[in-house]
């Protein structure tokens, strides 16, 4: 794993439950994040796709180095992987859902952010 990031996600279920809270509590108005409890790498990711989807995760052990160096070399040739976009891809994202978990009085939201992407790539099966 050459990059370590994460991520907030939020399900369905969990946007549905926050929804109906807000029509049900009155709290105060306000600016909130809603967000799954817990942040996921890109490798997690990764493997809960591959698990949905019944397949085996490949995730290719390829060097922090070797990686730059080719966003630099897409810098210079106009490729699609450049530094910008490996920047992005690589960075992290977290975002705290402690403020709207305050205003409606509960601990921890009803679904696990690894449970909700899963229910939803495993949506997409035909």
């Amino acid at each position: 794993m050459a990059f370590e990031n994460k991520r907030s996600f939020c399900s369905i279920d969990n946007i549905l439950f926050i929804v109906q809270q807000l029509i049900a509590e009155n709290i105060e108005s306000g600016i909130y994040q809603v967000a799954d409890d817990e942040a996921l790498s890109t490798n997690e990711l990764i493997r809960i796709i591959a698990t949905s989807q019944n397949r085996k995760s490949r995730i290719w052990n390829i060097s922090k180095k070797m990686i730059s160096l080719s966003a630099r070399i897409g810098d210079v040739l106009h490729l699609p992987l450049n530094s910008e976009r490996l920047k992005k891809l690589t960075e992290s994202y977290v975002v705290s859902n402690q403020k709207i978990k305050k205003a409606l009085g509960i601990e921890k939201m009803p679904v696990r952010a690894g449970e909700g992407l899963k229910k939803t790539f495993e949506s997409f099966q035909c």
